[in-house]
């Protein structure tokens, strides 16, 4: 954030007798303007008339300061006027008529509630509004036009920041509120950036012990991820991307981990995954390498405990 001009830097208030004192007192006068700054901006965003300024300022400047968060939260009539934001869109989603302009603007918004969702005093609070379910009917749009990509990856972007600290109630909550169908069609339809980060979201509530339940206690559910997972990856050896394919192992690793599921990738895990297709893609990332060795390891043993059962080994194998 900008500093005030050098002829109004100096309040005669922090003028001192010697320039140490004065210059002690600088630092602490600079913050405060900032803090005054930033807490004007968040006045206006309820005013409908200069909302759109704040909130393109207020999106640029909102890692300056850690707490601005619950400034957001705790302004009256703050939260409100960002779902107004949001809600006031909704019309140009069907049909898709979302300008550039009506794009940026909400993502401005969006931005903000990222921060909501990122900060360790409100993401709960933020969570039990239930505010994510706003941003549900942006996934849910198929059109690949840049204001409606932007839309998506934002939407992502504040989701992803729930998930990124391990937290079972942010899974429970989005499980509950069927993220993963909205996390799967971005990954069908969208850019490889807003791929990557649904393919985390789905990662980070696989890594979940109740995640990995919750998808592997359906063949539905399994299939479902599964599939898109595999055109993902098949999609990938025409275009690769060493970010987006070190989530769908991470995921399939994941899922290899669940008995039932490791005995389904047997058969529908991508043959390409199993050979030298992403050696090149993969060469400067040890840690991928290692769980796609992993994953392999882990199908192989399963498989094998599998045709042990069918070849009339499970005496044996229970007496062992």
């Amino acid at each position: 954030m900008e500093n005030l001009p050098q002829s109004l830097s100096l309040n005669p208030h922090f003028a001192g007798p010697s320039a140490s004192s004065a210059n002690t007192g600088a630092p602490q006068a600079n913050k405060d303007r900032k803090l005054e700054s930033l807490e004007q901006l968040i006045l206006e965003l309820s005013n409908p008339d200069l909302r759109e300024n704040a909130l393109h300022d207020l999106s640029k400047k909102r890692e300056i300061f850690q707490d601005v968060a619950p400034l957001l939260w705790n302004s009256f009539g703050t939260i409100a006027a960002l779902l107004q934001e949001i809600v006031s869109i909704y019309p140009f989603l069907s049909p898709p008529t979302l300008t550039p302009g009506a794009s940026n603007r909400v993502c401005n918004a969006l931005a903000l509630l990222q921060c909501v969702a990122s900060h360790h005093e409100t993401r709960t609070l933020f969570l039990n509004a239930h505010i994510p379910l706003y941003l549900y009917p942006f996934l849910n749009t198929t059109s690949k036009t840049r204001p409606f990509e932007y839309l998506r990856l934002t939407s992502l972007g504040v989701i992803g920041a729930l998930v990124k600290v391990d937290n079972t109630e942010v899974i429970s909550f989005l499980l509950s509120t069927e993220i993963i169908p909205l996390c799967l069609r971005t990954m069908e339809i969208g850019s490889e950036l807003s791929k990557t980060v649904a393919t985390f979201i789905v990662q980070k509530i696989l890594l979940d012990d109740m995640g990995l339940h919750y998808i592997c206690a359906t063949a539905e559910r399994f299939y479902a991820v599964g599939s898109v997972l595999s055109t993902m990856v098949k999609s990938l050896a025409e275009q690769p991307s060493s970010r987006l394919l070190k989530h769908i192992i991470r995921c399939y690793l994941r899922l290899s981990e669940n008995q039932r599921a490791c005995e389904a990738l047997r058969n529908c895990l991508p043959d390409i995954l199993r050979d030298a297709t992403f050696n090149s893609c993969l060469r400067e990332d040890q840690t991928t390498k290692r769980w796609l060795q992993q994953l392999i390891h882990n199908i192989v043993t399963g498989g094998n405990r599998v045709a042990a059962l069918q070849a009339g080994g499970l005496d044996h194998m229970l007496s062992s």
